[in-house]
């Protein structure tokens, strides 16, 4: 059976207590195997970013979920994760060859010029949605369900819609193969019920083309 691509993404945020981050995940983690990691830290230095994807690694591959690191195509090596490709840089196909076999790659999706430069990805996060629940300074101009539906259309693999996704919002986004969350989780009264509401909200579970 080919492997089952993740429906909801849980991202890091490094502002939180560790505690509180590293409980989180755990919890979210525990709603099963569809439930990913993104390591995302773009203020820390490189051994702190490494130190961090070593200690999501441990928390990921103990509960058999999926991994993916945010940029960093060395560390994704290092840790045996997969990985997730910002706007405007490497694209999937700089990258494929030097991943071994299993490994996916997801890419970071605004508008249809980034949906075009995605080809070749597993699975892309198509933002902003909504507005932000983490970033609330973000002046980004919103996507609404309308627009996330329109760029999803315009991709060879399977959307998350990220950005301003919650239990509310998550509803009226149509075309969305899961979702891409930070606070909705991480920062929710109880992390694991919220990441089994979130994957209630998602359609049947996308698969990966057979070999």
């Amino acid at each position: 059976m080919a492997p089952t691509l993740p429906r909801l993404v849980v991202i890091t945020d490094w502002r939180l207590p560790r505690e509180q981050l590293l409980h989180a995940l755990g919890k979210a983690l525990e709603a099963g195997p569809e439930v990913a990691v993104q390591h995302r830290h773009p203020e820390a230095s490189g051994r702190t970013f490494l130190d961090e994807a070593r200690l999501l690694a441990s928390l990921c591959h103990a509960r058999g979920n999926p991994l993916f690191i945010n940029g960093r195509l060395d560390i994704a090596l290092l840790v045996g994760a997969h990985l997730h490709l910002p706007a405007h840089g490497l694209s999937p196909q700089d990258v494929r060859d030097l991943l071994p076999a299993g490994r996916w790659v997801s890419v970071a999706v605004h508008d249809e010029a980034e949906a075009r430069a995605a080809r070749g990805a597993d699975l892309t996060l198509v933002s902003p949605v909504f507005a932000p629940g983490s970033k609330p300074g973000d002046t980004r101009e919103t996507l609404g369900p309308e627009g996330f539906a329109s760029l999803a259309r315009h991709l060879s693999c399977p959307a998350l819609a990220l950005g301003g996704i919650t239990q509310e919002t998550a509803g009226r986004v149509s075309g969305a193969a899961g979702f891409a969350v930070i606070s909705a989780v991480l920062e929710a009264k109880e992390p694991g019920l919220a990441a089994r509401a979130l994957l209630a909200a998602c359609p049947p579970r996308a698969m990966l083309p057979g070999p």
